[in-house]
């Protein structure tokens, strides 16, 4: 007979990852613990926050199961595995029909392909943030009542701190955990499998530094700010490896959203950015902008000074691409007190940016005059991919320039793990007793090419995959566990 002091599993983190793995293991009949560090139910995290699209590399997630695995194969250059590309192509439909049954509704937002399953009441309708009653928020509340009536325990206002080893096994977890007191008390949580849910390092400043950006504290906190790498850096202490730590899912924004709360997390300016040019303060390119808005974040966060970046593009850029998307940037980069500077000549604007002139000027006119040519493979520097998104020229006046900043949302790098989220070592060794999921999780997204899967996703089909290779594995060790439904 198990003791009643320990759990089969003790999840740390409250966002989709772990409360999806929360609710399929109470579903399964184990006895779990889910230890959440937000002091109260409507808790701050990414997942409440999110915009709440599901998708897969921004393919729709009932596409073919093989292209969906090449499209993220060929979007990572290779960094994301075959074997984890598969994992998430073949769960990702599964996971849609697991959440109808837990009770979300999804509705397509826009004909976009990523846009075909978004979970309603829709999360992205408006500038600035706006989150309860919403997509993630209705989800975790959902989940979180459906864990409680099957049994589960959650605790708030509780970080962990380090993990339980005996033996090389991860045995439980150490959490300060908030009194009534509004004191902390250490408190040793037992358990025969650890669930390391709790999300990126993106609020570490210290991490960031280490991996990200020379200037952290210049970059946005576009999400709940909660991600400290609490459970990253417990399982590093054990001996766990890590993938992918220098990038990170994140987005162009305005300057002023620094300052001006309805221009965070939305409007973003990445249309902009992948049809004109991104400028650094000598008016010089030094990104491929064709890479896509994530690609361009990740670059301008590893300048010595990324708040010294404009976009630069004409009134046909403005007018065609800049309305593109749900919060497209005009009109609401304006509307909501955003700096759009404007000239009727190149001088006018390079006046109002304050970048040198003559800098500016050849730079636009490379940029022209590689559209011209077609040319922009190996005879400009940097050069620029057409595969994602082609270049407009700058041609019509009035010419503008936004100011920039980059918010930060989650990083993609993490624990080294397997197909069932098992946390590994250098030597690819399983660590026996830890997972860990969603964003914690490092491999599935990022690398080189800063390939972007979905969030959502992946830390919902983590938690699915990984509570039902544990509950594989206690039906046959014989323990008394039910069927898988």
């Amino acid at each position: 007979m198990k003791s009643p002091d320990v759990f089969d599993i003790v999840i740390v983190g409250g966002g989709i990852a772990g409360m999806v793995a929360a609710c399929r293991a109470t579903e399964l009949g184990f006895k779990t613990l889910l230890l959440e560090k937000g002091p109260m139910v409507d808790y701050p995290c990414n997942t409440r926050f999110a915009g709440g699209t599901y998708h897969l590399s921004l393919r729709d997630l009932m596409a073919p199961t093989q292209s969906l695995i090449d499209t993220m194969l060929k979007a990572s250059d290779g960094f994301i595995s075959p074997a984890h590309a598969q994992s998430l192509a073949q769960g990702a439909p599964r996971l849609i029909e697991w959440l109808q049954a837990a009770g979300m509704r999804f509705v397509k937002v826009s004909e976009s392909e990523h846009h075909r399953w978004a979970m309603a009441p829709q999360g992205r309708t408006r500038p600035g943030l706006a989150w309860k009653g919403l997509a993630g928020d209705v989800m975790l509340q959902t989940l979180g009542e459906t864990f409680k009536r099957q049994g589960g325990t959650m605790v708030y206002g509780a970080r962990a701190r380090s993990l339980v080893m005996e033996d090389k096994r991860c045995q439980g977890v150490q959490a300060d955990v908030l009194q009534s007191s509004g004191a902390h008390a250490r408190q040793t949580f037992h358990a025969h499998n650890v669930f390391i849910a709790d999300g990126g390092f993106q609020s570490n400043l210290e991490m960031l530094a280490r991996y990200v950006s020379p200037r952290p504290e210049h970059l946005l906190q576009r999400g709940g700010a909660t991600g400290h790498g609490d459970g990253l850096q417990m399982a590093m202490q054990v001996g766990a490896s890590v993938k992918g730590m220098a990038s990170f899912y994140g987005h162009t924004l305005s300057k002023d959203a620094l300052q001006i709360p309805s221009l965070w997390p939305y409007p973003y300016l990445d249309s902009l950015v992948t049809a004109g040019v991104v400028i650094n303060a000598n008016a010089e390119r030094f990104v491929d902008e064709g890479r896509g808005g994530v690609y361009v974040a990740n670059q301008i966060a590893k300048l010595p000074e990324p708040l010294s970046t404009c976009v630069v593009f004409d009134d046909l850029i403005w007018n065609l691409e800049g309305r593109h998307g749900l919060i497209p940037p005009n009109p609401h980069v304006p509307g909501e007190g955003g700096t759009v500077h404007q000239g009727n000549s190149v001088e006018e604007l390079a006046l109002a940016c304050q970048v040198p002139l003559h800098a500016l000027q050849k730079t636009i006119a490379n940029h022209n005059q590689q559209i011209t040519d077609n040319a922009w493979h190996g005879s400009v520097s940097p050069s620029r991919g057409e595969s994602k998104h082609r270049p407009k020229p700058i041609v019509k006046a009035p010419f503008y320039a936004i100011p920039m900043c980059v918010g930060i949302t989650y990083t993609m790098g993490g624990i080294s793990v397997n197909i069932h989220s098992q946390a590994l070592r250098e030597d690819q060794s399983v660590i026996e007793g830890l997972f860990a999921l969603g964003a914690s999780g490092g491999g599935f997204e990022g690398g080189p090419q800063v390939a972007y899967v979905g969030g959502l996703v992946k830390g919902g089909v983590n938690a699915l995959n990984a509570v039902e290779f544990v509950h594989s594995k206690a039906r046959i060790q014989n323990q008394t566990i039910g069927e898988l439904p």
